[in-house]
């Protein structure tokens, strides 16, 4: 756990949030600023900064995968989308890797 990290503090129980679905590997909760009717963010249980790090741990990569298949089926959604933002310049504002499981209404693409 990074000292200074909110998802870690969620995760620890010490800042509250609205839980969605939880399991050995992940923890998921309701985004504060949600952009559409279901908006969930996915975060491992162990702090990684991004993606790109997570995609080196092959058992953090599958257990983040299997976290979003488990909160969507928690929600009772079979369409959803899923979005990783890796670096400050598209988004990415808490460096601890996080899955946006959006659901609820039609999403355009392209995005932004």
């Amino acid at each position: 756990m990074a000292e200074d990290c909110l998802f870690c503090s969620i995760v620890a129980g010490d800042v509250p949030s609205a839980k969605v679905y939880e399991d050995e590997h992940t923890f998921a909760f309701e985004d504060v600023n949600p952009q559409a009717p279901t908006h969930v963010l996915v975060v491992p249980r162990t702090h990684v900064p991004d993606i790109v790090a997570a995609g080196a741990d092959p058992a953090v990569a599958a257990g983040l995968l299997a976290g979003i298949r488990g909160t969507a089926a928690s929600l009772g959604v079979e369409h959803f989308r899923t979005v990783f933002n890796t670096g400050a310049e598209v988004g990415q504002s808490v460096f601890h890797v996080h899955a946006h499981l959006l659901a609820g209404r039609p999403l355009g693409w392209p995005p932004g």
